[in-house]
């Protein structure tokens, strides 16, 4: 049950991090769009942020706190290594940044996102740090 376990929690954090580094660059192309005018991409920037958002980032990130819990229960111990603190910070970091793109996905929806391209390119990043330290952290077990 362990390994059916681990391989859901990992294919949900594929399927989240996907969402992660998509749904930024998607406000990237939607910041263009606004300082453009194009307002038949802008509304179906919407469309596909919304999507996104809803459809597969918030079951995903919903399905990696499941398993990962279902994880730690089964393996208690981890709770006293060093490692897995630093890990579920970033973890928690990722549901707070999560949280933050349903901010400007609302402020987009209502035209009120007034951020850069740019600003929404160094956005993007964050979760590939995260995604680094995370997966070293995991495999290293370096503490």
């Amino acid at each position: 049950m362990y390994l059916w376990i681990k391989a859901l929690h990992l294919v949900a954090v594929v399927t989240w991090f996907a969402a992660l580094f998509y749904l930024p660059r998607l406000y990237v192309y939607h910041a263009m769009a606004r300082d453009r005018g194009e307002s038949q991409a802008i509304e179906y920037f919407k469309t596909m942020e919304r999507k996104l958002y809803r459809g597969i980032m918030t079951p995903s990130m919903i399905a990696v706190l499941v398993f990962g819990g279902w994880l730690l229960a089964l393996n208690p111990g981890w709770l006293s290594q060093g490692w897995m603190h630093a890990k579920l910070t970033l973890v928690a970091a990722l549901v707070a940044y999560h949280h933050v793109c349903l901010i400007y996905l609302k402020q987009f929806a209502d035209d009120r996102c007034t951020r850069s391209h740019r600003y929404f390119r160094i956005f993007n990043e964050l979760p590939v740090i995260a995604l680094l330290l995370i997966v070293l952290l995991a495999v290293l077990k370096p503490f």
